[in-house]
């Protein structure tokens, strides 16, 4: 299929498939609507059919008033518009350039962007599974300065603002992902380097290793490693899988029955991930799978003497697996339809800059996208983040078809009960590869 074509098809895809597009980036859901009405891409030089204006504008050089619309979740406004006000402030000698800040959760900015194309605002932030599709619409179009762009970035999270290795947003964070935390009165560094080993000192103090089997976000962790494999055909809609495999170093069943042991073992509890913080606090849980966002809650449960590593390596047909994870990223788009698409890219570039992604770590403990951000001693000495980036290198970008993530929780779930209708093993596999390959 030319690129034309798996274009055209991932549009399609993607307007049907927006609940799953939205991914993990939507945790936090705002309602999506606008405020302020006018203010995006509104300039007013005072010149007009002036071709050298024409080409200022697009240059970001206008020494008229320029004004942008940006937008971010909720939860993130009150940072960035410090940051806005000081990329005024440092172009001020330039243009007078006024950004308004608009709340628009991350995880609906392609539903609303896709609704009313040319009205969207200038700059924007977006989870990575919906790079496609905003290219595909047009809304972004490949970045500018992209060298300088990828060559800052850390390599997951210039892949993740790829398509066919072109790049077409701007990296921003680098901390959607899930690993382990533990509280260290319990285990050593030695001890969390294997489920083996956690299991053991969870039973042993009566306590528990947490993580959901509801959910195929966290259970591909046991799949990634394995040689067998999982992806998105060109269609955008549907998956091939082999997880079902009956021959190979390690096959399908292997991996169903190594689930079972640990699903079975007395220092393991399976749980939704809406729980894990509370189980953690009243003592339950001294081993957890989980992101960035419980990070706070962990630590005063853990009582400020908190762990965090990538995933271990699990028992699996005798041998040690590493455990994956899906990864994710935040990203920097701009509007193709700016009025200001000069100056849009500026602002782009100002936000994801090195200086900017640390204030943001700084202020709000969002983990950086930029190479040099993200290897500062303040970033590498706060668990939480240093293990999320140390867990993206056993990661995989999520682009999967929708039709994965029913099977997958379904399978979890009998597993989680330790298959108590006794399914021959390689049935249970088979029935959930035919159900993602659908």
């Amino acid at each position: 299929m030319d690129r034309k074509g798996r274009i055209n098809g991932m549009i399609v895809a993607a307007l049907l498939t927006s609940a799953f597009l939205a991914g993990c980036g939507g945790k936090e859901k705002q309602d999506g609507s606008r405020q302020g009405e006018g203010a995006q891409g509104q300039t007013d030089t005072g010149i007009e059919g002036s071709g050298q204006e024409e080409k200022n504008l697009e240059e970001g050089q206008s020494g008229g008033n320029v004004n942008l619309t940006f937008w971010c979740d909720e939860s993130e406004a009150a940072v960035f518009e410090e940051l806005l006000r000081k990329f005024e402030q440092t172009y001020q000698n330039e243009a007078h350039i006024q950004v308004t800040c608009e709340t628009v959760a991350a995880s609906d900015c392609k539903d609303t962007f896709l609704s009313d194309v040319e009205n969207g605002a200038d700059v924007f932030c977006m989870p990575d599974d919906q790079l496609l599709a905003m290219a595909s619409s047009g809304v972004l179009e490949a970045v500018s300065n992209a060298q300088e762009i990828a060559g800052r970035s850390l390599e997951g999270a210039a892949e993740a603002a790829s398509i066919d290795g072109k790049l077409y947003a701007y990296p921003l964070t680098a901390d959607n992902g899930y690993f382990l935390y533990y509280d260290k009165r319990y285990f050593d560094e030695e001890d969390v380097q294997t489920l083996d080993r956690i299991l053991e000192v969870c039973a042993q103090n009566n306590k528990k290793f947490v993580m959901s089997f509801e959910s195929g976000w966290y259970l591909y962790s046991f799949f990634g490693h394995t040689g067998l494999e999982i992806k998105m055909n060109e269609d955008g809609l549907t998956n091939s899988c082999n997880w079902n495999a009956k021959t190979g170093e390690i096959r399908g069943v292997d991996i169903a029955e190594a689930m079972l042991d640990i699903a079975g073992h007395p220092g393991f509890q399976v749980s939704d991930a809406s729980k894990f913080a509370a189980l953690a606090k009243d003592g339950t849980a001294i081993a957890v799978v989980s992101g960035v966002w419980d990070a706070a809650s962990l630590k005063e449960a853990f009582g400020g003497e908190y762990g965090a590593c990538k995933l271990p390596t699990y028992t699996c047909r005798g041998k040690q697996v590493q455990m994956a994870s899906f990864k994710g990223y935040r990203l920097v788009g701009v509007n193709s339809y700016s009025k200001n698409r000069g100056w849009a890219e500026k602002l782009a570039d100002y936000l994801t800059s090195e200086e900017s992604q640390k204030f943001r770590f700084e202020q709000a403990q969002h983990g950086p996208a930029n190479k040099n951000a993200a290897a500062s001693d303040e970033v590498v000495k706060v668990p939480a983040i240093a293990a999320v980036l140390e867990q993206a290198d056993y990661g995989v970008l999520q682009q999967i078809g929708q039709k994965y993530w029913n099977p997958v929780a379904s399978f979890g779930v009998t597993i989680a009960k330790g298959n108590p209708n006794g399914i021959p093993v390689q049935e249970l596999m088979d029935q959930m590869v035919s159900g993602i390959t659908e």
